[in-house]
């Protein structure tokens, strides 16, 4: 057993559940530099890019030290905006998934602070919050951190690079209990060596360097539409970027079905790919897509883990990824071997969110189009 796979990990059971049932099987550079260190009750200070693997890099650890029989706050997350607290809060339900009994709970400005307080009286234990909101929640006394043990700040440079490194100290200062502390940034700027020095003890630096000359160029586009659209659209986009390699990512094996049968339907080379298929069956079609017998890969994430075909045109999401570093894995799978390579996210107007959620905590320069009166397509005008 490699140690590069999550099964090595001597966590729960249920944990290695939810990372199976989320088709995550090897670990990243910074889960496996960072997780061992915070299972042993160290402080960590990783420098690493964004879309790394951060968010499982210390959920797993934070989960792990969890007792569920303790109705208390034992760790808490600081973020530097509501979008990534809600991301990292979701992240964490999905690690979860198996283990209800451990209660996540998110906290930010611009939300109810009653509504808030009522479910902090519910009882949770891992809270993610910015760091603004949590104070005012101690203002208010409707927050108990007697009981935690454990402190992370994610996007430490942004965090304090926004003002609130008072805010941040202030908490750090209340958490009387706390054993570890551990900081995920991109940067390792003063602010963050300032608070390592003064919170930390001996602490693991982890750093993950982004790989340039390997880091694939890829021309990210978005088009707004519904779904009867899109099967067409893809055909149109085949034709005009002059496409004949392709995976069309969905999220469910029911969908890639029926996707390469209306691809299929339309003259195109297609074969379907998903998890609960017997592993000699999806062993041979990966062999003839690699060997160019099939042109069309559709696809479900679990199923294209692994997948390392280097002339790979496009990717195609015919369905938003319902989590970011999906995203990451989806388009990384064209602009392979120094090529360059294109990514299409079809989506709708209710998924636009989604859509900006994968741009913040990706940092993809994703360029909306759309037809023009001659079917064409061409960049949205601002």
């Amino acid at each position: 057993m490699e140690q590069s796979s999550f099964s090595a990990l001597p966590v729960n059971p249920k944990i290695l559940q939810a990372t199976e049932a989320l088709g995550f099987h090897e670990m990243t550079e910074i889960q496996q530099k960072a997780i061992p260190p915070m299972l042993e009750g160290k402080d960590v200070i990783a420098k690493a890019p964004t879309g790394t693997g951060k968010t499982c890099a210390f959920g797993i650890p934070l989960i792990e030290q969890i007792d569920p029989t303790l109705s208390q706050i034992q760790a808490i997350i600081l973020a530097p905006t509501r979008e990534l607290a809600t991301q990292i809060c979701d992240d964490l339900h999905n690690l979860t998934q198996f283990l209800p009994e451990v209660k996540t709970l998110v906290v930010y400005g611009g939300q109810s602070m009653e509504r808030q307080k009522q479910l902090l009286k519910k009882g949770a234990h891992i809270l993610v919050a910015t760091p603004g909101r949590l104070l005012d929640l101690m203002h208010h006394r409707a927050v108990n951190l007697q009981g935690v043990k454990a402190a992370v700040l994610d996007e430490a440079d942004k965090m304090l690079d926004m003002g609130f490194y008072k805010d941040v100290r202030k908490i750090l200062d209340s958490l009387k209990g706390m054993k570890q502390m551990c900081m995920f940034s991109a940067t390792i700027s003063r602010e963050v060596m300032d608070i390592g020095w003064l919170y930390q003890r001996d602490p693991e630096e982890i750093t993950v360097l982004p790989v340039q000359d390997s880091e694939p160029k890829i021309d990210q586009y978005s088009i707004r539409c519904i779904g009867r659209e899109k099967i067409e659209i893809i055909l149109r986009l085949m034709k005009q970027f002059e496409v004949s390699r392709a995976i069309v990512f969905c999220n469910t094996k029911y969908t890639t079905g029926m996707v390469a049968e209306q691809l299929h339907a339309n003259g195109l080379n297609t074969a379907c790919l998903h998890g609960d298929m017997r592993q000699s069956e999806r062993n041979k079609i990966m062999e003839q897509y690699k060997s160019g017998k099939i042109d069309i890969l559709v696809a479900t994430d679990v199923a294209a883990r692994g997948i390392d075909v280097s002339d790979i045109q496009v990717v195609f999401n015919y369905d938003i990824t319902p989590d970011n570093d999906s995203y990451l894995h989806r388009i990384g799978r064209t602009g392979r071997a120094k090529r360059e390579g294109i990514s299409f996210v079809l989506h709708s107007k209710d998924e636009q969110k989604r859509l900006d959620s994968i741009i913040h905590y990706t940092h993809s320069n994703i360029i909306p189009l759309e037809m023009d009166g001659w079917g064409v397509f061409q960049e949205v005008k601002q």
